[in-house]
């Protein structure tokens, strides 16, 4: 009993001192979190020597391109020159003067070398106003109204012409020649007003006259008037009406069908082509007056020539037509614009293998363009199978001397005046003509 009253009495008025004095031995010997992390650094510095940053040493101060550029300006200004050795009897305040003199001159005229270079740039960089030159004003109507693509259609036309059985007369073929060609000028002309902000987004036709403004809308439209109109007249008072009906047909097909459609559907290739093909039924019912058989086929031939060439050119530009807004096969139908192409290739076969069955040509004529016919079909086959720009490239350039070549041989296998007269089939009055022609 004495045991636990002494304890009692001790321990109940100890108790504070001795968690004092446990805090205190906590704090000294227990291993605080604070403490570890010192330790696990002094670890990582003193045995793992590898674990430790290392400084690393500064990099140099990069400068400014503007800075270097001033740099290469100051060096380039610097000219060192080598002064000539003055004679023996000058003072040396003379020979320093003049060396002085000649310093200056030197940076003054390096000075005024720099300074209109930087004024030229300045310059061009400002906008100016073009002046039209009467010099420059025929090239530009030519690039205007398409002048390759016109000589293109007008050599259709006189092939058509050609073709025609009938007597060749000489003013007849020229008016018909002069009236188609001028209608060309006029369709181009107009296109290219309509196409103007198209034309500006694609790299083939961004240097047109229209779109830099070598040429006003408004004489550009009259240029088109200009044309159309005396073309026109042209081809319906010196030839005949059919061939005014159908220039005037191919002019509206070209400007208000076949342009716009180039922005909405397809089909515009395929309207595109019935264009093509006009021109030379155009010659035919120039020379006979009437729409026969023949017009139609070589109205055929163009226009199933026209799929291998364009399609083939269009191939190379679906970059350009889809950054010009245009709906072209190549672009939104590669599949279809190939087969279409490797179709009129052998539609061209079996077209030049009609003509001698319509009374056109001799049976020589499919025999000798079979050759040019099965190249360009093999080219076609090509093109339909690697879908490249290498085939699509020796396609369009061989339809370029395909198309010539073809109507070369058509004409030299032409059933003569002599035979059509004999077996009586001289469309119209053509009959009599030819006897006059035969006539003393």
């Amino acid at each position: 009993g004495l045991f636990v009253w002494r304890l009692r009495n001790t321990g109940i008025s100890q108790i504070p001192c001795r968690f004092v004095h446990l805090y205190h031995m906590a704090n000294n010997r227990l291993i605080t979190f604070q403490y570890f992390n010192f330790l696990k650094r002094m670890y990582v510095t003193q045995c793992n020597k590898d674990l430790s940053q290392r400084a690393k040493p500064k990099s140099d101060s990069i400068v400014s391109p503007f800075h270097e550029l001033q740099q290469l300006d100051q060096e380039k200004k610097v000219v060192l020159k080598i002064s000539p050795v003055s004679p023996v009897h000058q003072s040396r305040t003379e020979t320093s003067s003049r060396n002085e003199l000649r310093e200056l001159k030197s940076a003054a005229e390096t000075e005024a070398s720099v300074i209109p270079v930087g004024a030229d740039s300045k310059e061009d960089r400002q906008w100016k106003e073009m002046k039209l030159r009467l010099d420059d004003l025929p090239g530009i109507l030519a690039r205007l109204s398409k002048i390759k693509l016109t000589a293109l259609v007008v050599s259709t036309t006189s092939a058509g012409f050609a073709m025609a059985p009938v007597p060749f007369e000489l003013t007849c073929f020229l008016l018909a020649s002069l009236g188609t060609g001028l209608a060309s000028c006029a369709a181009n002309s107009i296109n290219q007003f309509f196409e103007v902000p198209f034309d500006s987004n694609m790299n083939r036709t961004k240097n047109r006259p229209l779109v830099r403004g070598q040429i006003s809308p408004l004489l550009a439209v009259c240029f088109a008037a200009s044309c159309g109109i005396p073309g026109i007249a042209l081809l319906t008072l010196g030839v005949n009406p059919l061939t005014g009906a159908l220039g005037a047909f191919n002019i509206f097909l070209y400007t208000c069908c076949y342009t716009p459609l180039k922005r909405m559907s397809i089909a515009n290739t395929w309207v595109g082509a019935v264009v093509g093909a006009i021109p030379p039924v155009m010659g035919w019912t120039a020379a006979t007056g009437s729409l026969d058989a023949g017009a139609l086929l070589l109205g055929g031939i163009l226009y199933s020539w026209q799929f291998p060439h364009f399609n083939a050119l269009s191939w190379g530009l679906r970059e350009d037509y889809s950054r010009g807004g245009y709906c072209m096969m190549s672009v939104t139908h590669p599949g279809l614009c190939r087969r279409v192409a490797l179709r009129h290739c052998l539609a061209l076969i079996g077209l030049s293998a009609v003509a001698p069955a319509l009374d056109i040509t001799t049976w020589t004529f499919p025999v000798i363009s079979l050759p040019i016919n099965l190249y360009i079909s093999y080219l076609g086959f090509r093109f339909y199978r690697d879908a490249d720009r290498s085939s699509s490239r020796k396609l369009f350039f061989c339809s370029l001397w395909h198309l010539p070549m073809l109507l070369l041989v058509m004409f030299t296998c032409k059933k003569s005046v002599l035979e059509k007269e004999d077996k009586g089939d001289l469309p119209g009055g053509s009959h009599e003509t030819a006897m006059e022609m035969r006539l003393p």
